[in-house]
């Protein structure tokens, strides 16, 4: 059995507002045709379907406070409320506190000690290795798990060879912002397809999306919109391709955002978890998932890890 974990950085559950809600303006026909047409908003969770299973689940943890970045992607990652051990919320890059958390206990440790196959299926660009190498940049909680855990981040290389996907999915940001004339360029369906085929190789794999986030805290509705009609492609193609229905596709996110441009600001907002795969599996693998501290352990179960 094999899990692709999507992570969509940023993205609540948020109202029937198309004046503040992306989410309600996109024109995402796919999945609202799998949500029964309805749109990801507050009102359509819980959600299930032969298809698709949309719940709500709590970012806030009991913790005082917005939620943030570091603390809730180290939580999905291991399954400790992080907030509540060390008081606080903590972000958007992992401080010493935090980061202690993700070395050992993460998904991609323990998948790799149980002899199975892990990687987190974003190419990096030359960069930001030179960001890090540099101390000017910091690891973010996902690609810090997976470097603790002994795996190596894909690069550039990687993304010519055709080994993993770039952060947007379709490539575009290596020809517009990266400047990589030549850089593989997808269609949205198609980078659905590639995803699959690439998430396949792996019983167990993570795409990051972080630039929903950025559209968030700029309040940039345009952006917003383009990026989740991009990604309605993107899960079309897929979940064509996603053949064996003993495999499962998760998403969800660390913390609302994007879903209310109407402030700058993270939101208490709960997030969605959208389970694709077998009904069974996934009545199995949702049954104790009501906030972020239940992901990680409904994985390793999954896994059986």
């Amino acid at each position: 059995m094999k899990l692709l974990f999507i992570f969509i950085d940023g993205i609540g559950l948020g109202e029937d507002n198309p004046e503040v809600n992306p989410f309600v303006r996109a024109e995402m026909p796919y999945l609202q045709s799998l949500l029964g047409g309805q749109k990801m908003i507050k009102s359509a969770a819980p959600y299930e379907s032969d298809q698709v299973t949309l719940l709500p689940i709590d970012a806030g943890l009991g913790v005082k406070g917005l939620p943030q970045s570091a603390t809730g992607q180290a939580v999905l990652l291991t399954g400790i409320n992080i907030p509540a051990e060390i008081g606080y919320h903590y972000g958007p890059k992992p401080n010493s506190e935090v980061a202690q958390y993700l070395d050992g206990a993460t998904i991609f440790s323990k998948t790799i000690k149980a002899g199975k196959k892990t990687a987190l299926l974003n190419a990096y660009p030359p960069r930001y290795f030179h960001g890090i190498d540099s101390g000017k940049r910091l690891y973010s909680s996902v690609p810090l798990a997976l470097t603790n855990a002994g795996l190596t981040l894909f690069t550039d290389e990687d993304y010519y060879a055709g080994n993993a996907l770039s952060a947007d999915f379709t490539g575009a940001g290596w020809h517009s912002f990266l400047g990589f004339a030549d850089a593989p360029l997808f269609e949205p369906e198609t980078a659905g397809v590639k995803l699959a085929e690439l998430a396949q190789q792996y019983d167990f794999s993570f795409f990051e999306y972080w630039a929903s986030d950025y559209a968030g805290h700029k309040q940039d509705m345009s952006s917003a919109v383009q990026q989740l009609e991009t990604f309605d492609g993107v899960l079309k193609g897929l979940l064509a391709n996603w053949r064996d229905k003993n495999n499962l596709i998760l998403l969800t996110s660390d913390h609302g955002n994007m879903e209310d441009l109407s402030t700058r600001r993270h939101t208490a907002a709960h997030v969605p978890l959208l389970l694709f795969g077998d009904k069974n599996k996934r009545s199995e693998i949702q049954k104790d998932i009501h906030d972020l501290t239940g992901i990680a352990p409904a994985i390793d179960s999954f896994l059986e890890i």
